[in-house]
């Protein structure tokens, strides 16, 4: 159930749901969460008498409602926005989702990865597909000449948008504050690696770079805006998924417009139908091509926890655990 305090959340036994028309329903098995569940759980009503969180996850098709076509039961899927808009999240057994975000898992693809993409991977997917000059999808190829900063690249966003933008050709550099995580973000894929609180941080952007950034994956705009304003290049695009640091940011007007930048900002719960999709078509591929593993060894380690302890994976994220943190239900 939703809660402002994870210490209220609760296992409790309810009917199977049942899917309505356009829906299916899913048998969980791996259940994603993400900085957006606890902040949502945390802001209160969610406009059901109960609901569960959870956005993403990875399962079964159990059943399907009237006039759905796409999936049969026993189909294997990973989940998006599952509890947007709906009381049924994945911290469940079951949960019921519009089969239109319910997507392909191939068979030799883990419910853990499946579970890690969902609001990681189609927020990486959006920030790297809205610059003024395009692409506006992703393939291998697509990013080819450009170079992507991606800002904090041991996060989940972070990672997925390393892997997405390697797969997609760039020439990618990130950010971290640590060696260890530096050491993720190689894993990961990055081709450069910079301590964001050096000095030289920019001069050993611009070393790699010369002539600017084309792109930057930012999770913390405030704090980053100097170091943003003094590497990107002509016609740079900032996309902005998140607001880590502050809620507001200042930066100064006449460098950024001489360089024609746009700084974009985005959230999945607005972006439309069209860009959920497209993101979701162009992740499968990067699936099949294996272009998106997760664990310790490709630079996201995992983090399992029991559905009873579901209070504690979202603490866990609340807290800044390093990785990607699952529900293991089944």
């Amino acid at each position: 159930m939703f809660s402002r305090d994870s210490s209220e959340l609760r296992l409790a036994e309810r009917d199977v749901p049942e899917p309505g028309d356009g829906q299916i329903r899913v048998r969980v098995m791996r259940s994603g969460v993400n900085p957006t569940d606890w902040k949502r759980r945390s802001a209160g009503d969610p406009g059901f008498p109960e609901a569960t969180p959870n956005m993403d996850g990875a399962g079964l098709v159990d059943a399907v409602g009237p006039g759905v076509l796409s999936h049969r039961v026993g189909d294997r899927v990973w989940l998006m926005l599952a509890a947007h808009g709906s009381a049924f999240g994945t911290a469940a057994d079951y949960t019921i989702i519009a089969a239109g975000h319910a997507f392909p898992l191939p068979d030799t693809i883990s419910y853990d990865l499946g579970a890690a993409l969902g609001v990681p991977a189609v927020t990486a997917h959006r920030a790297l597909t809205v610059a003024e000059g395009g692409p506006d999808r992703l393939h291998p190829g697509a990013l080819l000449g450009r170079t992507v900063l991606v800002a904090g690249g041991a996060g989940a966003v972070g990672h997925a948008a390393i892997q997405l933008a390697r797969w997609a050709g760039a020439t990618v550099v990130t950010t971290v504050s640590s060696p260890e995580k530096a050491a993720l973000a190689t894993a990961a894929g990055a081709h450069h690696v910079v301590d964001y609180r050096h000095a030289e941080a920019a001069k050993e952007i611009r070393a790699v770079a010369p002539d600017g950034v084309n792109l930057v994956v930012e999770v913390s705009p405030g704090p980053n805006a100097p170091l943003n304003q003094a590497v990107i290049a002509n016609h740079a695009t900032i996309a902005i998924y998140a607001n880590n640091g502050g809620d507001t940011a200042s930066f100064d007007i006449r460098p950024l417009m001489m360089l024609n930048t746009r700084i974009q900002f985005l959230i999945l719960y607005s972006v439309g139908e069209r860009a959920l999709q497209a993101a979701a078509e162009d992740i499968g591929a990067a699936l099949r091509d294996g272009a998106l593993p997760i664990g310790a060894a490709h630079g996201l380690p995992v983090h399992h926890f029991p559905l009873d302890q579901t209070a504690e994976a979202h603490n866990a994220v609340e807290h800044n655990a390093v990785g990607k943190v699952l529900i293991a239900v089944a």
